[in-house]
């Protein structure tokens, strides 16, 4: 069946019509679109997504008022003449238009969180609070790699915080300059390390960009080239990491590359249970209810805050957990999947 082909060739056809006057070539690529399904019909028979395009193109010949019978257009657009700068399409360094292109559908994403004591939310949504000290990968595959520095909580104890963050957006020739970014307790800066807010001099600089959503708090990266936006926030005395990235993106790496916290979550050696035990530095009955204000929901970012309230007395941990849902909400593909219970 190869009702896909026929998606991604009217994805094709139709992705540079807009407005009003779109009309006619808009009911060329759809009898096309139709033709493409016929012809497959045979061995798409069983196949939902080729039901579904046939019902659909059905609908949209309906609403744009456009006749059964007509010129059909080309299977795909005649490729534009090469720019100045020896490339297709700056296209290229949009990653969600280049891949709705190719495969007439959007990329898949995952998420991706690193929060107080520090929890690890895995792109597999499995969940871990770790005892990690010293400096342990995030990512590292072909497009990214990140780093988290991490030192104790409090003094003589076991559980830390991040207390630095290291990411590095690796070298891509037609779109962005190799561009690190890093943030410290009490240093979360809006730009790169040489200073610059953008991917650099190449047509696709502006595929990579920072933007500050609080003032030494809160920083947003889009790296669009690769379909990508990560967010670093410093809430009391912890940074906090989250990603949404293209799953293509996210499993571009090699065996070597098998250290990632994001991937595996923390080793076993290095996981810790989020019950408290013994004395902690707040009764857990005040942490409770200090994290119910801002987590009414009883998942696994309500634990983490309590654990880490109880673990460190500090109350700005409730935010930790509460920014790392508020990412969780934004980024995340599938919203049933926003609060995890153990």
């Amino acid at each position: 069946c190869k009702i896909l082909r026929c998606n991604s060739e009217y994805v094709a056809a139709t992705l540079h019509l807009r407005g009003p006057d779109r009309g006619s070539a808009f009911c060329t690529a759809l009898r096309s679109y139709s033709l493409c399904t016929r012809r497959t019909a045979r061995t798409c028979r069983g196949d939902l997504a080729f039901h579904s395009a046939v019902h659909g193109i059905e609908d949209l010949m309906i609403q744009n008022n456009c006749s059964k019978e007509g010129p059909t257009a080309p299977p795909r657009p005649q490729p534009p003449a090469p720019n100045p700068h020896g490339f297709e399409s700056i296209d290229i360094c949009d990653y969600e238009r280049s891949f709705l292109y190719k495969h007439g559908r959007p990329p898949g994403f995952q998420h991706c969180a690193a929060f107080g004591d520090p929890h690890i939310r895995t792109f597999h949504d499995d969940f871990h609070t770790c005892r990690v000290e010293g400096s342990w990968p995030l990512l590292d595959n072909d497009y990214l790699f990140v780093q988290a520095t991490s030192s104790p909580v409090a003094k003589g104890s076991n559980a830390t915080v991040t207390s630095k963050l290291t990411i590095i957006f690796k070298n891509m020739k037609e779109c962005i300059d190799q561009k690190v970014y890093q943030a410290e307790l009490d240093n979360v800066p809006a730009a790169f390390q040489d200073g610059s807010v953008n991917g650099g001099t190449r047509p696709g600089g502006s595929s990579l960009a920072i933007r500050e959503h609080s003032p030494g708090r809160h920083v947003e990266i889009r790296a669009d080239y690769i379909g990508t936006t990560i967010a670093v926030r410093q809430a009391g005395r912890q940074l906090s990491f989250s990603i949404r990235a293209a799953e293509e993106v996210a499993q571009a790496f090699t065996e070597e590359q098998d250290l990632q916290l994001c991937v595996g979550g923390c080793p076993h050696s290095q996981r810790m249970s989020r019950s408290p035990r013994g004395r902690g530095r707040v009764p857990t009955e005040t942490a409770r209810a200090l994290c119910r204000e801002m987590l009414p929901v009883e998942d696994v970012y309500f634990q983490s805050c309590v654990f880490d309230v109880v673990t460190s007395g500090d109350a700005n941990f409730t935010m930790a957990a509460h920014g790392a849902l508020e990412d969780a909400r934004l980024f995340l593909p599938d919203a049933e999947k926003l609060h995890i219970f153990q």
